[in-house]
């Protein structure tokens, strides 16, 4: 039992990626115990943060005075407004946050700290800490007001170029405003910036950090990922008319959401690194904890607007497996296009006997026709089976060439009559009766391109949750063989989002998409297809989406056996180099995953060392 309670304390702190409380029941179903404890071991050592940190985030003067060098090579020296409202908590706490701002190595900032005109001077020690600096400036409030109220205070006093929100009991890394600042200098149209946080012991012991990926519309609306460092263009938060009361605890993800719907993407910029460090005491709340529900409703408040204003429409509910996470639930289209379902098959008449009847009793769409495409069938149960599905229903295509999935499909789409296109393995059975209505809303949305399912292994362990670029050299599925229920990293196990591609083993997208990027490669004649053509229709400026609502199971490749004959390798490796050859460095640099992520392991393990510059 000691060993057990120091595995979950170091899950907890020293580790710190996943709550150890979910992730021993995790490890030890999926290895026993004995292996458990193994995997334990092996898993915090590659995530070990604070090896980690020493490594690759070193904070010693010499970094410092690089970044210094650095900032007097600029032309530019864009201003930072830092605002802080002062709410209770502890003086020590404050006195030190207001000395992490006066600590940057980047100087041009000024820090606009909101107090109460009633109240005793601010915090003697916070006022203190500021000696003489002219850049720290304290603004007078003649009474209480709410957040948003205080921080619009604050914002009509600044002066800076850009601002963002400092907890006045967390803490900036030395670096934070540096970087925010370089980022300005190469991409001089930013409107929103961003960067990783992590939290800090009061011993100043750093853990838990929160490595977040790229600009990510549905998981943006799904959960509260925005981090404690956010900067915006003052000029654009005021045209904006600044923070907006009646979101208690929740307006700056309203802000968030009303500056992406008027800035491109290509204004957002995420900055791969702990710049944040959040504190924790009896008076607030961290990422990963419980959330205090009139937080969570008024995030929910928040995206139920934003739906509203951006004319997607449909509406918010907590999400069934992560309470504070939401589900979006949009609207169905009001023609109900037809969905075509291509299954190419090659016999086990037991196993399409399975995905068929799945399909038929429990689907509850009407408008969709299956194609079967039979890939050189011989046996007689096969036979039996297809005489006793319904014809109207259901198409028969004969091919007996060769195993080619790309071509089966393609072939099976040039005659299919459906608007939408459902690309099926034949070891899928239905789970979820509305699967067909939650992959269509958002298919049918026409920036969205490829949907994805959440698919499960027979025994109830999670298999597909969305894909990775560049995990095992040149993709593969998060958080795998997590069981369900469990949210995985931060909530991506059960939360629509957007990933760069998802499995064909079921995917849908609109016949136009489909047209528009040519199908799929025929060259790729097994593998990674799905992924090649996910990412060309990400090329062609669509998003790819994965959706945990629509949920089946997957007897992976069970009608196809395994594949370990020279020929079968030799095809794959050509597969394999084909995939590098035609994307490269975008296999390694997957918007959806944080480079200060491993390649090596499906679990959100720390990379060593991180793909950042």
């Amino acid at each position: 039992m000691g060993t057990l309670q120091t595995l979950l304390t170091e899950l907890r702190c020293r580790g710190g990626l996943v709550d150890g409380a979910q992730q021993l029941p995790v490890i030890f179903k999926r290895f026993g115990f004995k292996r458990g404890l193994k995997y334990l071991y092996r898993w915090l050592k590659r995530n070990d943060y604070q090896t980690w940190l020493r490594q690759y985030d070193p904070l010693n003067e010499q970094h410092l005075a690089e970044c210094r060098q650095q900032i007097s090579t600029w032309s530019t020296t864009p201003k930072i407004s830092v605002l802080m409202v002062l709410e209770g908590g502890p003086g020590a706490l404050l006195a030190e946050s207001i000395q992490s701002v006066q600590a940057q190595c980047y100087e041009h900032w000024e820090l606009m700290v909101v107090h109460h005109a009633s109240a005793n001077p601010p915090m003697q020690s916070g006022a203190q800490s500021t000696g003489q600096d002219p850049r720290v400036q304290w603004v007078s409030q003649a009474a209480p007001a709410d957040l948003a109220g205080s921080l619009n205070l604050a914002l009509a006093r600044a002066t800076g170029d850009y601002v963002t929100v400092l907890e006045p009991t967390d803490l900036l890394s030395p670096q934070a405003l540096f970087h925010i600042a370089r980022v300005a200098q190469v991409h001089p149209d930013a409107a929103m910036i961003d960067a990783d946080q992590d939290k800090i012991t009061a011993q100043g012991v750093r853990y838990d950090p929160w490595f977040q990926p790229a600009l990510n519309d549905e998981l943006l609306l799904t959960q509260n990922r925005i981090g404690h460092l956010v900067v915006y263009r003052r000029d654009l938060i005021n045209t904006l008319g600044g923070f907006r009361p009646g979101y208690e605890g929740a307006e700056r993800y309203e802000l968030a959401l009303r500056v992406i719907e008027c800035i491109t993407p290509q204004q957002v910029h995420h900055i791969p690194k702990v710049l944040y460090h959040q504190r924790r005491y009896s008076g607030n709340s961290l990422p990963g904890h419980k959330i205090d529900d009139a937080v969570t409703r008024a995030g929910r408040q928040a995206v139920n607007d934003h739906l509203t204003r951006s004319g997607r429409g449909g509406c918010v509910s907590p999400s069934p497996e992560m309470p504070a996470g939401n589900r979006i639930h949009y609207p169905m289209p009001a023609n109900q296009p037809r969905v075509s379902i291509i299954i190419p098959t090659r016999d086990k008449a037991e196993l399409l006997g399975l995905c068929l009847d799945s399909l038929l009793d429990k689907s509850t769409y009407p408008n969709y026709e299956i194609i079967i495409v039979d890939n050189g069938s011989i046996e007689t149960a096969t036979q039996t089976l297809f005489k006793r599905l319904p014809a109207d229903r259901v198409r028969i295509l004969r091919d007996d060439a060769p195993f080619n999935y790309s071509r089966l499909n393609n072939r099976a789409v040039s005659q299919a009559q459906g608007d939408v296109i459902c690309l099926m393995n034949n070891d899928i059975e239905i789970l979820t009766p509305g699967w067909m209505e939650e992959m269509l809303s958002f298919a049918c949305q026409p920036d969205i391109g490829c949907v994805g399912a959440r698919l499960w292994f027979p025994d109830g362990r999670l298999q597909h949750a969305g894909v990775i670029t560049g995990l095992g050299g040149v993709a593969g599925h998060p958080n795998k063989y997590f069981p369900r229920g469990h949210p995985g990293y931060f909530g991506r196990a059960v939360l629509a989002q957007r990933f760069s591609a998802v499995t064909a083993a079921c995917l849908m997208l609109r016949r136009t998409v489909w047209d528009q990027v040519a199908g799929l490669d025929e060259t790729l004649a097994v593998a990674f297809n799905d992924v090649d053509f996910c990412l060309r229709v990400q090329a062609a400026g669509y998003r790819n989406v994965w959706t945990p609502h629509a949920e089946m199971n997957h007897h992976e490749s069970a009608s196809r056996g395994n594949e370990n004959t020279p020929a079968q390798q030799a095809r794959y490796d050509a597969e394999i180099a084909m995939m590098h050859l035609r994307w490269g460095e975008v296999l390694m640099h997957d918007p959806a995953y944080n480079p200060n992520l491993t390649h090596q392991h499906d679990d959100f393990s720390l990379a060593w060392p991180p793909r950042c510059p």
